[in-house]
């Protein structure tokens, strides 16, 4: 998914991911809300940051400190893999880490590094693909089930509070519908980005409606993404 702040906060009508970052977003708005008091002073990681399109969600919860780790020199805490991140162990409150499991090749290390910096009574709110396309940002590996991963994370020692799956079968075709249709749009000279734009906008429609009527338990089996919470076992 594009990695734009405002665009994954308060997407547009005409933004062609609209409803699966709106999902998103409100997931991870809820869960802020249910963990207001825990977030009180907390220091936060975001464990592959990109922009930290939510930094401001945890901020306005009262947080101590919320800090930013990504690959590349800009990063505020830069990621090395297969080194341990220059944190000290059981320091962190809560680990973030929004749509990043599925680019993690050694899945090992890196929920290894979430248990040890995670403080005993600490949670790790993760979020990752169900269905959705190949997208190399740079690169792309995996798509987990409502089934696999809280295995994925058990196996690595820990435990799932809560999983969410967000946008439903129905909404999901559509949203894949809409990317080939806005491909070829734009290949359409002088209207094709006001096709596409406008394409978005009744697609988006369409796919509130198709997320209105799907009955929550098939949306839960077979989402486009999952939102999860846990601690370390």
């Amino acid at each position: 998914m594009d990695p734009d702040q405002s665009g994954r906060l308060h997407p547009s009508w005409f933004n062609h991911q609209r409803h699966v970052l709106k999902a998103l977003a409100q997931a991870v708005v809820k869960i802020v809300e249910e963990h207001h008091q825990p977030l009180k002073n907390a220091t936060v990681l975001d464990f592959g940051c990109g922009d930290a399109p939510y930094r401001t969600l945890f901020q306005a919860s009262g947080i101590a400190k919320y800090l930013a780790a990504d690959l590349g020199d800009g990063a505020e805490i830069p990621i090395e893999s297969g080194k341990p991140l220059p944190i000290a162990d059981q320091s962190i409150d809560f680990v973030v880490s929004f749509q990043v499991l599925e680019h993690v090749w050694d899945l090992d290390w890196y929920l290894s590094e979430v248990r040890r910096v995670l403080k005993p009574d600490g949670k790790l709110i993760l979020s990752t693909h169900g269905t959705w396309l190949y997208h190399p940002h740079p690169t792309d590996f995996r798509r987990w089930t409502v089934d696999g991963l809280p295995e994925e994370l058990s196996t690595r020692g820990l435990v799932v509070d809560k999983i969410e799956g967000l946008v439903g079968p129905l909404a999901w075709t559509t949203q894949v519908r809409l990317l080939g249709y806005r491909m070829v749009c734009q290949k359409i000279p002088l209207v094709g980005n006001l096709l596409a734009s406008l394409m978005a906008l009744l697609m988006n429609v369409r796919m509130c409606l198709e997320d209105g009527i799907t009955p929550p338990a098939l949306i839960q089996n077979h989402a486009c993404v999952y939102i999860t919470v846990s601690h370390p076992r």
